[in-house]
Protein backbone atom coordinates (compact mmCIF):
# COMPACT_ATOMS: atom_id res chain seq x y z
CA UNK A 1 0.00 0.00 0.00
CA UNK A 2 1.79 3.60 -0.87
CA UNK A 3 2.06 6.13 1.03
CA UNK A 4 -0.93 8.86 1.56
CA UNK A 5 -1.12 12.80 2.56
CA UNK A 6 -3.57 12.57 5.61
CA UNK A 7 -3.33 16.19 5.84
CA UNK A 8 -1.95 19.47 4.63
CA UNK A 9 -1.15 21.73 8.43
CA UNK A 10 -2.21 25.24 7.44
CA UNK A 11 -0.69 27.66 11.06
CA UNK A 12 -3.31 30.28 11.79
CA UNK A 13 -3.77 32.74 14.50
CA UNK A 14 -7.78 31.84 14.95
CA UNK A 15 -8.43 28.49 13.17
CA UNK A 16 -12.24 28.55 13.09
CA UNK A 17 -12.47 31.29 10.71
CA UNK A 18 -10.10 30.53 8.56
CA UNK A 19 -11.74 26.86 8.39
CA UNK A 20 -14.83 28.18 7.88
CA UNK A 21 -13.39 30.18 4.79
CA UNK A 22 -12.14 27.22 3.37
CA UNK A 23 -15.12 24.59 3.54
CA UNK A 24 -17.18 27.54 1.87
CA UNK A 25 -14.67 28.28 -0.55
CA UNK A 26 -14.07 24.47 -1.61
CA UNK A 27 -17.68 23.12 -0.86
CA UNK A 28 -15.56 20.60 1.52
CA UNK A 29 -17.15 20.03 5.20
CA UNK A 30 -15.75 21.02 8.31
CA UNK A 31 -15.39 17.60 10.33
CA UNK A 32 -13.36 18.99 13.33
CA UNK A 33 -13.88 22.07 15.43
CA UNK A 34 -12.64 22.32 18.52
CA UNK A 35 -10.07 24.15 18.92
CA UNK A 36 -6.72 23.89 18.47
CA UNK A 37 -7.09 21.81 15.28
CA UNK A 38 -9.88 21.85 12.86
CA UNK A 39 -10.60 20.10 9.55
CA UNK A 40 -11.77 20.37 6.28
CA UNK A 41 -12.09 17.76 3.94
CA UNK A 42 -13.79 16.67 0.48
CA UNK A 43 -17.82 15.40 1.23
CA UNK A 44 -18.00 11.74 2.41
CA UNK A 45 -18.61 9.77 -0.98
CA UNK A 46 -17.21 12.62 -3.35
CA UNK A 47 -14.72 11.45 -5.44
CA UNK A 48 -12.14 12.87 -3.21
CA UNK A 49 -13.02 11.97 -0.08
CA UNK A 50 -10.04 9.38 0.86
CA UNK A 51 -8.23 11.12 -2.13
CA UNK A 52 -7.36 14.41 -1.82
CA UNK A 53 -5.56 15.41 1.35
CA UNK A 54 -7.43 17.17 4.04
CA UNK A 55 -6.42 20.65 5.29
CA UNK A 56 -5.54 20.59 9.25
CA UNK A 57 -6.12 24.26 10.95
CA UNK A 58 -3.93 24.16 13.74
CA UNK A 59 -3.58 27.19 16.19
CA UNK A 60 -0.11 28.59 16.60
CA UNK A 61 0.77 31.97 18.90
CA UNK A 62 2.96 33.45 16.00
CA UNK A 63 1.97 35.79 13.45
CA UNK A 64 2.53 34.81 9.58
CA UNK A 65 5.26 37.06 8.70
CA UNK A 66 6.24 36.21 5.06
CA UNK A 67 4.95 34.34 1.91
CA UNK A 68 3.68 31.12 1.63
CA UNK A 69 6.82 28.43 0.90
CA UNK A 70 3.24 26.64 -0.26
CA UNK A 71 0.03 27.21 -1.80
CA UNK A 72 -3.27 25.82 -3.13
CA UNK A 73 -3.82 26.69 -6.69
CA UNK A 74 -8.10 26.51 -8.07
CA UNK A 75 -9.01 26.29 -11.54
CA UNK A 76 -12.60 26.99 -11.84
CA UNK A 77 -14.00 26.98 -15.13
CA UNK A 78 -14.56 30.88 -15.02
CA UNK A 79 -11.40 32.28 -12.87
CA UNK A 80 -13.09 35.94 -12.86
CA UNK A 81 -16.52 34.83 -10.96
CA UNK A 82 -14.78 32.44 -8.55
CA UNK A 83 -12.09 35.34 -7.69
CA UNK A 84 -15.38 37.90 -7.20
CA UNK A 85 -16.98 34.76 -5.28
CA UNK A 86 -14.12 33.91 -3.21
CA UNK A 87 -13.75 38.02 -2.22
CA UNK A 88 -17.33 37.63 -1.33
CA UNK A 89 -16.17 34.81 1.19
CA UNK A 90 -13.41 37.26 3.17
CA UNK A 91 -10.79 36.70 0.06
CA UNK A 92 -8.17 38.93 -0.74
CA UNK A 93 -6.23 40.24 -4.15
CA UNK A 94 -2.64 40.43 -2.89
CA UNK A 95 0.49 41.03 -4.98
CA UNK A 96 3.47 39.40 -4.25
CA UNK A 97 5.48 40.10 -6.97
CA UNK A 98 3.63 38.37 -9.76
CA UNK A 99 3.62 40.80 -12.24
CA UNK A 100 0.94 41.88 -14.92
CA UNK A 101 -1.06 39.62 -17.15
CA UNK A 102 -0.69 36.68 -15.80
CA UNK A 103 -3.28 33.91 -16.16
CA UNK A 104 -4.14 33.44 -12.40
CA UNK A 105 -4.85 35.70 -10.15
CA UNK A 106 -3.59 35.66 -6.55
CA UNK A 107 -5.42 36.08 -3.31
CA UNK A 108 -5.01 35.64 0.35
CA UNK A 109 -7.68 33.95 2.60
CA UNK A 110 -9.02 36.12 6.24
CA UNK A 111 -5.79 35.14 8.16
CA UNK A 112 -3.18 35.74 4.73
CA UNK A 113 -2.75 32.71 3.41
CA UNK A 114 -1.79 33.01 -0.41
CA UNK A 115 -3.59 31.04 -2.90
CA UNK A 116 -3.88 31.07 -6.40
CA UNK A 117 -7.23 30.98 -8.91
CA UNK A 118 -6.03 29.90 -12.29
CA UNK A 119 -7.34 30.43 -15.61
CA UNK A 120 -9.74 27.43 -16.60
CA UNK A 121 -8.03 24.56 -18.71
CA UNK A 122 -8.12 25.10 -22.43
CA UNK A 123 -11.21 22.81 -24.14
CA UNK A 124 -9.50 19.55 -25.09
CA UNK A 125 -7.22 19.36 -21.44
CA UNK A 126 -10.38 20.02 -19.30
CA UNK A 127 -12.78 17.87 -21.72
CA UNK A 128 -9.88 14.95 -20.94
CA UNK A 129 -9.51 15.37 -17.48
CA UNK A 130 -13.06 15.65 -16.86
CA UNK A 131 -13.52 12.09 -18.50
CA UNK A 132 -10.44 10.80 -16.12
CA UNK A 133 -12.54 12.17 -13.27
CA UNK A 134 -15.82 10.61 -14.42
CA UNK A 135 -14.40 7.67 -14.85
CA UNK A 136 -12.42 7.68 -11.72
CA UNK A 137 -13.96 4.55 -9.07
CA UNK A 138 -12.13 3.69 -5.68
CA UNK A 139 -10.84 0.64 -4.73
CA UNK A 140 -12.81 -1.64 -2.86
CA UNK A 141 -10.95 -2.94 -0.15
Amino acid sequence: MGLRIGALVVDCHDPGPVARFWAEALDWVISQDTDPEWVVEPPEGSREDCVVADLLFIRVPEPKTSKNRLHLDLRPEDRDAEVARLEGLGATRVDVGQGEDRPWVVMADPEGNEFCVQDAHPPQVRAAWLQRYEAYQPARA
